[in-house]
């Protein structure tokens, strides 16, 4: 086994311990030997954090342990993110989140940033306390595919209907998929709020936002693949 494979190997099982000085000296290592900062994330990162989310899931694992795997990947996002940014390498999607107004809690809303910048997710941060206001400004200038609710306290659950019912009123509900989610949030509460889609953990958050971009992506392929066809028939028809 190279000494590439042995880094691959071991940045996986390090991310997953969440061993973070390790994952960080791993990563300055491999880079020092020349490996792509891509094949880093996608070949031993990304598998790692994927994992902890299957765990998670099994209930295996539990927020501690997701929480000290996505902080030991997070030291090595900061050293990949600019390498990556040189070389033009496109996020797979955009993200806008937040905590809804009155909500100071943000460890939930932490947690699923760092697992959607691990999966190549450009996030945008709202932080904490966000009014409506705040979402529907965010939303215009970064036209994210998705924008996420995150609420922990039952008082501010309602917020979400407030922040949607914005959204409408400034033109730009249908324009982007409304997520939301916090330790109170149920599916069925999220479904009356008005929202398309509930995420009860960061790791279903994410593999949610993976599947909503690549619907997106479907649709806007088949959109383009009409449009040439039309003009194609149109052309013959002159």
């Amino acid at each position: 086994m190279s000494r590439e494979q042995e880094i691959r190997s071991e940045l996986f099982d390090h991310t997953l311990n969440g061993h973070a000085p390790e994952v960080k000296a791993l990563t300055e290592e491999g880079l020092r030997l020349g490996m792509d900062p891509m094949d880093i994330l996608f070949k031993a990162l990304i598998p790692s954090l994927e994992e902890v989310g299957r765990r998670f899931e099994r209930g295996d694992f539990f927020v501690p342990e997701m929480l000290i795997a996505a902080r030991a990947m997070q030291g090595a996002l900061v050293i990949l993110r600019p390498l990556i940014a040189e070389t033009g390498a496109k996020p797979i999607g955009k993200y806008v989140i937040g905590t809804v107004k009155g909500d100071i809690h943000d460890i939930g809303k932490n947690l699923v940033i760092i697992m959607l910048e691990g999966a190549g997710f450009e996030v945008v941060d709202l932080g904490v306390n966000c009014p409506p206001e705040k979402f529907v400004e965010a939303v215009r200038s970064n036209d994210p595919h998705i924008v996420g609710f995150s609420a922990f306290l039952t008082t501010t659950m309602p917020m979400f209907k407030v922040n949607i019912e914005a959204l409408k009123k400034a033109g730009l509900r249908d324009k982007v998929a409304v997520m939301v989610g916090g330790a109170p949030v149920t599916e069925e509460y999220a479904r009356l709020a008005g929202a398309d889609h509930y995420a009860p953990d960061a790791s279903i958050a994410t593999r949610m936002a993976k599947q909503i971009v690549g619907a997106a992506q479907a649709a806007e392929n088949a959109a383009l693949a009409q449009a040439v066809e039309l003009i194609d028939k149109t052309l013959k028809k002159g």
